[in-house]
């Protein structure tokens, strides 16, 4: 089993799109590939994860010590021959000026090589004192080569590969032309999910795109071999625990609008007992049957009018709220359960449970990492997870508006901004929710805390 760490000299360059052509076309080859991403992202994971046919895993420094990454990286590797591990901005960038927490860092963790995606647009020459600075900044960050990404052409090419033989050590992988069609859709908050784009008939479409790219520019062989070289980190793995029988039901929204989940996060469910049974929120007329509900992150307000024309279901959601259903839900989720989403000049009615107004706005409302407390108003079992920071992310363009004076939060925000910049997770009767996204880990279990709540309650 081999493995490898594609990154960037600087966000946008391509190496998202590099990722999951070079998943797809060695999968094409018959190449059983294992997907992570680092950080708290979910919207390449999706991608990632349609591409190798398989589920891929965040490794993020933030929510997640050494050990539990190498644990995550470890113990999802079984049945793959080559794991592929996508950065997320530059090589080097991190929030710690010292890089603790950067590509680098993680690629000398796993002992991956690394794949270096530049985009060279507009360079030439230029470009090998670029990549000379990356090979010098950091000894012990393997670099094993470069992919070169959106080139002009042939003429173009030649000039950039004459230039990095000329004054580099570096190993040319290959080179993808600028092509429209290769690039992945955005929007407001980045990327169309491929949740999302898999309804419109464009995920499949996109992903072939871009493996036949690579395939075509890239030598796949070479990959292989540095992938087959890295070196393999010492990891004392854990036994898997044995999975309980389930006796609980958890109903978890899982649409083109909602699917903003962590897949060990998922799974911590089944080892905490609990199945997960999935609905649509633009379908389904009815709640699964169920003992409690849980709706994570998602893009609700590109789905309004299927969200509120499905008036049954959110009437159901509604009544089982009112009934005492204990449930949970994150950004995507708070929205949906407010009165109304008012966006680009239009507004729909939601759930209504949550008695305030869902408003979004131009900026970032909250964008990052988070640290939050509980209060004493946490509904969850379990205390003693209260005495530190829980460490949590978020990003959204989304305010709450009209919230009545007096509402009861569960968190109290020390590094963010949460609902009203200074507490975050409402409490509504048996109801917790909102903007943060969190991580099951060792530090925050909040999957197992959430389903001893449902058994309490159910």
């Amino acid at each position: 089993m081999g493995h490898l760490y594609i990154a960037a000299a600087h966000k946008s360059s391509g190496k998202t799109s590099v990722s999951i052509g070079l998943t797809s076309a060695l999968a094409r080859k018959g190449v059983a590939i294992q997907t992570f991403k680092k950080g708290p992202d979910y919207i390449d994971p999706l991608w990632l994860t349609r591409a190798a046919g398989r589920p891929c895993y965040n490794l993020d420094f933030f929510t997640q010590t050494h050990d539990e990454i190498l644990q995550t990286f470890a113990c999802n590797q079984p049945g793959a021959d080559i794991s592929v591990i996508e950065g997320n901005k530059g090589l080097f960038d991190g929030v710690d000026t010292e890089g603790s927490d950067s590509n680098a860092a993680l690629a000398k963790l796993l002992g991956a090589p690394v794949v270096l995606v530049i985009d060279t647009g507009g360079m030439t020459r230029g470009i090998a004192p670029l990549i000379n600075g990356y090979l010098g900044f950091d000894a012990d960050v393997n670099i094993g080569g470069v992919i070169l990404n959106k080139v002009g052409g042939s003429r173009h090419e030649t000039k950039l590969r004459a230039a990095i033989e000329r004054y580099t050590g570096a190993e040319v992988l290959g080179a993808i032309g600028r092509d429209a069609g290769l690039e992945i859709p955005e929007r407001h908050l980045g990327l169309v999910p491929a949740n999302e784009a898999t309804g419109l008939g464009t995920a499949d479409i996109t992903i072939a795109r871009l493996a036949d790219a690579v395939a075509a520019g890239v030598d796949l062989d070479r990959i292989t071999e540095l992938a087959r070289a890295a070196r393999v980190p010492a990891i004392q793995q854990e036994p898997p625990a044995a999975m309980p029988k389930p006796d609980i039901r958890v109903a978890i929204a899982r649409d083109a609008a909602f699917g903003f989940y962590y897949q060990d996060d998922l799974e911590a469910f089944a080892r905490a007992g609990a199945e997960l049974v999935p609905f649509d929120t633009t379908r389904d007329l009815h709640l699964p049957a169920a003992d409690g509900l849980f709706i994570g992150g998602g893009f609700p307000e590109t789905h309004l009018e299927a969200l509120s024309a499905n008036t049954e279901l959110m009437a159901d959601v509604r009544r089982a709220l009112d009934g005492g259903m204990p449930a949970y839900a994150e950004c995507g989720g708070l929205m949906y359960l407010t009165r109304s989403i008012h966006w680009q000049g239009s507004k729909h009615g939601m759930v209504g449970f949550v008695p305030a107004d869902t408003r979004m706005e131009k900026r970032p409302q909250g964008r990052g990492y988070m640290l939050v407390q509980e209060s004493a108003n946490h509904p969850w079992p379990n205390p003693s997870a209260a005495s530190e920071p829980l460490p949590a992310h978020e990003f959204h363009y989304a305010r709450l508006v009209n919230l009545p004076a007096g509402t009861v939060f569960a968190r109290r925000v020390m590094r963010g901004d949460g609902i009203d910049g200074r507490h975050d997770a409402l409490v509504i009767n048996r109801l917790m929710a909102g903007f943060a996204h969190f991580r099951n880990s060792k530090a925050n279990p909040w999957v197992e805390r959430f389903v001893a709540f449902v058994r309490q309650n159910r």
